[in-house]
């Protein structure tokens, strides 16, 4: 996807509003779903993802300097939620989004899912559910969203060692609630979390 958004943004950048909505279909659920964890409503979600890519076409001669442009649309629709709740912005980044209620989209199942028991997936979907809010927000946008850990630790402003601890947090009390033994061994960063480095 890294060379097909390396593209996108060279076609924006010529003021093709084609792949703008290529872009915008590609990402406006996801940061949506986002948003709505930060700001606890649909329509304002909606309208801040919205607002994001009418800025990003607004300064798209300089969307060619943008690195990671996925890092880019999470962080701006973070701090547009944020500002939206100007009031509660700084007990929000103080808070590490600990007290965050997020909530898990069960319409993106993976292959894996495909082989797992309808009673299995309502244990691990009420396991995850479970998790504490900064750990199921990573667990989210590792997992469902597809995000690195050096993306999701740039979103969120904290390290990479956090978003492994939380993600290990995770695994572990999933495994625990399907009743698969955990160890350290169950937990290899290669299949668990591949992407993370």
């Amino acid at each position: 996807m890294l060379e097909g958004l390396l593209l996108i943004q060279q076609r924006i950048a010529h003021g093709e509003e084609q792949a703008l909505a290529e872009l915008y279909q590609h990402f406006h659920k996801k940061l949506q779903h986002f948003a709505k964890a930060i700001v606890r409503n649909e329509e304002t979600a909606e309208e801040l993802v919205e607002d994001v890519f009418v800025k990003l076409w607004c300064n798209r001669n300089r969307i060619a300097s943008i690195e990671n442009l996925t890092v880019y649309l999470y962080v701006a629709v973070k701090n547009k939620s944020l500002n939206t709740l100007s009031r509660k912005a700084t007990e929000l980044v103080s808070k590490g989004f600990d007290f965050l209620d997020i909530d898990i989209d069960d319409n993106t199942p993976g292959p894996q899912d495909l082989m797992i028991t309808a009673e299995m997936m309502q244990r691990m979907n009420k396991a995850i559910d479970a998790l504490p809010p900064r750990c199921k927000m990573i667990f989210k946008l590792v997992r469902e969203d597809g995000l690195k850990y050096k993306e999701v630790a740039e979103i969120l402003n904290i390290s990479v060692n956090t978003i492994d601890a939380q993600m290990a947090i995770a695994v572990k009390r999933i495994c625990t609630a399907l009743n698969i033994n955990y160890s350290s061994k169950t937990f290899d960063h290669t299949t668990v979390s591949q992407n993370h480095r």
